[in-house]
């Protein structure tokens, strides 16, 4: 993909198809930008009403250029740009930046004319960057190449930004610019009709002057892709995403307990947890994470230390800190003491460090110093209220000289306006970010914290079990919507799972001789006809101990469902299964999101689940490490650990049942939802028991 792509950011030479005399249009702003910005090769301005443009010879056309051309940046009016490529075609362009906009973005015609593009782009072997979009920029020292029509002048350095939105691109480039946040590499996206953001991120990969990756994303074209290109990259280069559209299309329409929960942006955030990408909820947040992390190293630990001269701000970092998943540090013996000598008596040398509002240069020297030497210390985050009596430039001096070279990373926070410009100048200058509030300070220190333990974590391959597929395979071919509970467990057991052995009945005498050779406790459960939750029309009873109370349950049934309205021939008969008893009741769902394909759910399980909504999500295929952090991630894990004397919980036994659910769906994309509920997990060593599921398939569309 790196070689495919050189024609658009390793150009020799660019032909600016559309570029004018008249200023402030977009054809003229691209030619002026490359010029400005020094482009190491050829610009050729194309336009047939011109000679010259920009004191530069143009060309009517890109055919009668001289020489070659291995980029086409094109801005004329979208009914010309069919034209236009296929002269591009015969030229022997290989890379095209189409600025153009009036493609699919705009309806039914639109989106007619931009497949005839991209039909003439794939006959003549042109990649394509856009249309709709705000163009391309690589600032690489032998490259130099600014070929959007941005006015902001994007200072150099290694952070690579690429943007879905072409209006978005430019408001954080102009962001960019005013913080000094350097750029590699800036790449709107715009219809994504050619290349998508998962071939820029392979590009990336490769990309040595790209240490860090900022996205802004709309929608994903192939997430299994990117699941595997952002898993690789995200080890060696952070990733941080602002993804819009917090919604997810058709979870409203969900009948089980799976679907209902994940009627919120849960694909997104499963997906970006099992990358490594760091999701920042706005795009202020995406520029404070990438601060911190271009310029500081990354904390070894969550254990971090607060320096302020103020309380209130040092008690609202503290709370921003835990709620972000950090620690606060317990200062050692010895530390305690430096700080007592280097603080008046009226400050507290407790963690946060409250200086107090007479401290200046001198004790912001000292206190960093020690603070950062503490070995139970893995980040700071340094905090200036401007007094009358300190110089906030001098404070921000004496940071930078105490951090210099102690490998943790420290983050500012200078609040206020009176000289905090100059004084944020001069922290920049040193490579420590500061931040106008204190819960920036510590989202952004929190955000390496996870970094770090992304690339700190092992990794694990999917595994493959033996299966019962032929047998899966026969039940599920033709079937459109839920299955019968005998093809339901029939899938379970092909696919390793244990389900408690049942029968199913017609009658209340049939259920009695059922109970009597399954042996008692039994339970007896309704199946009913397009109904998926049996408790809420009262089809469920439990523990039954005797042939009495099975006949019983049986007729008590029969009046709930005739209470409910449901019609006699809509019973299609009653299970009688054994009781099970220990064990704690957990869920494991699956249901398919339009955009992301089938998401795997796990929670505590039961009839509370919706109402507890105690449950995560994960993209399968689902490796061993995957499946145990999905059971970690969730607050009923310290339950399945074993609290107040219980036992705990088969763990293992419960990632291998996670994991053949994931291969599961993976052989059968005909599976749309799935409930194992619940899902017993037993004690460590007796593994798990489905005791009810439902499972929901519809056919493969063609085009799947």
């Amino acid at each position: 993909m790196t070689g495919e792509l050189d024609p658009i950011f390793k150009p020799r030479s660019i032909a600016v198809i559309g570029a004018s005399r008249e200023k402030n249009t977009i054809g003229r702003e691209v030619l002026e930008n490359l010029v400005r910005h020094d482009f190491a090769g050829v610009v050729y301005p194309v336009n047939p009403k011109a000679d010259v443009i920009y004191s530069i010879k143009a060309y009517p056309t890109v055919e009668d250029v001289p020489g070659d051309v291995d980029l086409a940046v094109i801005s004329v009016p979208s009914r010309f740009v069919l034209e236009v490529m296929e002269a591009c075609g015969r030229k022997g362009v290989k890379g095209a930046i189409i600025i153009t906009a009036g493609f699919k973005e705009t309806g039914e015609a639109g989106a007619e004319l931009e497949e005839k593009v991209h039909a003439i782009a794939r006959e003549h072997g042109i990649r394509v960057v856009g249309p709709n979009c705000m163009g391309v920029v690589n600032s690489e020292p032998d490259i130099r190449m600014n070929a959007t029509f941005a006015t902001a002048n994007l200072p150099d350095g290694h952070i690579a930004l690429i943007s879905q939105s072409g209006a978005f691109g430019l408001i954080i480039f102009e962001h960019a610019e005013s913080i000094g946040l350097g750029m590699s590499k800036f790449v709107s996206l715009g219809n994504r009709m050619d290349i998508s953001s998962n071939d820029i991120l392979e590009m990336l990969e490769e990309d040595e002057h790209t240490h860090l990756v900022l996205l802004y994303l709309e929608s994903f074209g192939s997430p299994s892709r990117f699941i595997s290109i952002a898993r690789r990259l995200s080890k060696e280069k952070p990733i941080i995403a602002v993804k819009s559209g917090r919604t997810l299309a058709g979870a409203r329409a969900a009948t089980s307990h799976t679907g209902a929960l994940a009627a919120m942006d849960i694909a997104v955030d499963a997906l970006f947890e099992q990358c490594g990408i760091l999701r920042a909820e706005t795009i202020p947040n995406l520029f404070d994470y990438a601060q911190a992390l271009a310029y500081q190293p990354l904390p070894k630990g969550k254990r971090v230390a607060i320096i302020t001269n103020g309380g209130g701000p040092g008690i609202i970092a503290t709370d921003a800190a835990i709620g972000h998943g950090l620690e606060m540090a317990a200062f050692s013996e010895e530390t305690v003491k430096r700080l007592q000598s280097a603080l008046a008596e009226e400050a507290s040398v407790k963690n946060p460090v409250d200086m107090i509002a007479a401290a200046g240069p001198k004790e912001y020297k000292e206190v960093t110093k020690i603070v950062l030497e503490d070995e139970g210390v893995d980040g700071v985050i340094v905090i200036f209220v401007p007094p009358v009596a300190s110089d906030p430039v001098e404070v921000a001096k004496s940071i930078s000289e105490s951090s210099l070279s102690s490998g943790k990373p420290v983050l500012g926070c200078f609040m206020g306006s009176e000289g905090v410009a100059t004084a944020v100048e001069e922290l920049e200058r040193n490579r420590i970010p500061s931040y106008k509030f204190p819960e920036s300070a510590a989202m952004s220190l929190a955000a390496m914290y996870r970094h770090h333990k992304w690339r700190e974590r092992p990794t694990s391959d999917v595994k493959g079990f033996d299966v019962d597929t032929g047998t899966v395979r026969r039940i599920i071919d033709g079937k459109d919507g839920y299955l019968s509970a005998q093809d339901v467990s029939a899938i379970l057991e092909g696919y390793g799972f244990k389900v408690p052995e049942s029968g199913i009945v017609k009658t209340a005498d049939e259920a009695c001789k059922e109970a009597d050779r399954l042996g008692y406790p039994v339970v007896l459960k309704a199946l009913v006809k397009d109904r998926v939750h049996k408790t809420d029309i009262g089809g469920v009873k439990l523990d039954l101990r005797t042939s009495y109370e099975v006949k019983g349950g049986f007729y008590e049934i029969l009046d709930s469902l005739k209470k409910a309205g449901i019609p006699e021939e809509d019973l299609i008969g009653v299970m009688v299964q054994r009781m099970v008893h220990g064990g704690k009741e957990t869920i494991i769902g699956v249901v398919s999101d339009p955009m992301f394909g089938p998401l795997v759910m796990f929670g505590m399980g039961g009839i509370y689940v919706e109402v507890l909504k105690d449950v995560a999500f994960r993209i399968p295929p689902l490796t061993e490490l995957d499946a145990r952090e999905l059971i970690e991630s969730i607050k009923g894990n310290a339950i399945l650990e074993g609290i107040r004397g219980d036992p705990p919980s088969d763990i293992d036994a419960t990632v291998e049942a996670l994991e053949r659910v994931s291969q599961m769906v993976m052989d059968n994309p005909e599976i749309i939802e799935m409930d194992l509920n619940p899902l017993i997990i037993m004690p460590e060593g007796e593994g798990v028991l489905a005791l009810d599921a439902r499972i929901r398939v519809a056919p493969l569309k063609a085009s799947e």
